[in-house]
């Protein structure tokens, strides 16, 4: 609920881009202004990764989830009180900015957090399937953003849309924080964080924990850093960008476009558990690398066919989101567990975010910039497939943890007890 809370946003800001565009940025460049605001809350991300990762390893997961979910809904609902362009100028651009700002520093602390406390807080055999609910929170988010959206065109029609109906959906993320907050602020704290404190003697983390994560644990730093490009250049060209593509691209209209969105990304959900469960059989990186082979093949294809008509169009996003899941599913179960417990926030937060602003909330601006520069139509699956070589490179360093205990301060390693699983055995791939 809090995860779906804090991703609501950025399904209504992709709903609304359009909207945003004529608000916002008006002129021939609009949207990429419009992109350029996506992308900018990114640049935080970093940076509030370091804060709340290494707090979230000192004072504890939950203190700092309550708090991000309030800073980030105050922030959304804050863009459905901003006055225009037409209103104040260049003033208004500059205020959407500062709040995307605000929302990236919260969600640099979020989504690391979240992932770590439900890994921390599952049993060792269903760490697969408990932790693929994080990323169905994520989609109901997006689909929430989506739905509501959609529910606003056919209420109030294009013109009230554009006028002044854009506001609604962003509006209704503060009543939907505040249930987020209440939930979080109820839980108990992760029975691993817990026992590490209580062993040490003393909170762990801080800026020792930092330090000791960029000296020691380079390794699983860079591994996950490659399996986020991949991930995030798909995640955000098919969920975020895909309703400016297909409406400017394609030439779809809002609702089919806002409808088609809509129907991908609930088939996504729905299979989010099924591919949970099935890493707890199989392992996490036969999981990856399934997904990882099927993007790089079938990237270019599935977007020459969405230039083929809007049934074609769903078709391919369906297609491409269904070969996606995979890496979804696993984030929660796969990503936390390549660090030990003492740094395990700060690693997972640092990593991600920091390969996040370079590769992921860049995507929608990249894509939009070549598009627009070139007339090139097939650059979003160029570059996705691009993304997937990265992360196929990162996966041959990536450890088989499935089943395997996080607790305790050394790095979670199953060996070969998942290898059968994999097209390349656990031992072999890993690196002393």
């Amino acid at each position: 609920m809090g995860n779906a809370t804090e991703w609501f946003d950025y399904g209504v800001y992709a709903a609304t881009a359009t909207y945003l565009t004529d608000a916002f940025f008006p002129g021939d460049l609009g949207t990429l202004g419009t992109m350029l605001g996506f992308a900018i809350s990114f640049l935080l991300r970093p940076l509030g990764g370091m804060v709340w990762g290494p707090l979230g390893d000192r004072i504890g997961r939950k203190a700092v989830l309550a708090t991000t979910i309030l800073l980030m809904a105050a922030a959304t609902g804050a863009i459905g009180l901003l006055p225009t362009h037409s209103q104040v100028g260049v003033l208004a651009p500059i205020l959407l900015i500062a709040l995307r700002v605000v929302q990236g520093f919260s969600t640099g602390g979020e989504y690391g957090g979240a992932a770590t406390y439900l890994a921390e807080c599952a049993s060792d055999k269903k760490r697969g399937f408990l932790g693929s609910f994080l990323e169905f929170g994520t989609l109901a988010g997006f689909v929430g953003g989506s739905a509501t959206v959609l529910t606003c065109q056919l209420a109030f029609g294009s013109a009230a849309m554009h006028d002044w109906g854009w506001r609604i959906p962003f509006l209704l993320a503060v009543p939907l924080g505040l249930v987020g907050w209440y939930l979080r602020s109820k839980l108990d704290e992760s029975p691993v964080f817990t026992e590490v404190a209580e062993e040490e003697n003393q909170p762990p983390g801080g800026l020792r924990g930092l330090r000791e994560l960029v000296t020691t644990y380079r390794r699983e730093l860079l591994t996950l850093a490659g399996l986020v490009v991949a991930l995030n250049v798909v995640n955000y060209t098919l969920l975020t960008y895909q309703p400016t593509y297909l409406q400017k691209t394609i030439g779809m209209g809002e609702s089919d476009t806002t409808a088609m969105m809509l129907i991908g990304q609930t088939v996504m959900m729905l299979v989010l558990p099924f591919f949970g469960r099935l890493s707890d059989r199989v392992g996490r990186r036969p999981m990856w690398l399934f997904s990882l082979v099927g993007l790089a093949a079938l990237a270019v294809p599935m977007y020459w066919l969405m230039g083929q008509g809007t049934v074609w169009a769903i078709t391919g996003f369906v297609v491409l989101g269904l070969l996606y899941v995979p890496q979804l599913a696993t984030i929660s179960s796969t990503f936390p567990a390549i660090f030990p417990t003492h740094v395990r926030y700060a690693g997972f937060a640092l990593a991600y975010n920091l390969s996040t602003a370079a590769f992921g909330g860049t995507a929608p601006l990249v894509n939009e910039a070549v598009i627009e520069g070139t007339g090139w139509s097939l650059f979003p699956a160029v570059y996705m497939v691009g993304a997937s070589l990265v992360g196929l490179v990162a996966w041959c360093f990536l450890r088989e943890t499935a089943g395997t205990s996080l607790r305790g301060t050394e790095v979670p390693d199953a060996g070969g007890d998942i290898a059968l699983g994999s097209l390349v055995p656990a031992k072999a791939a890993i690196a002393p």
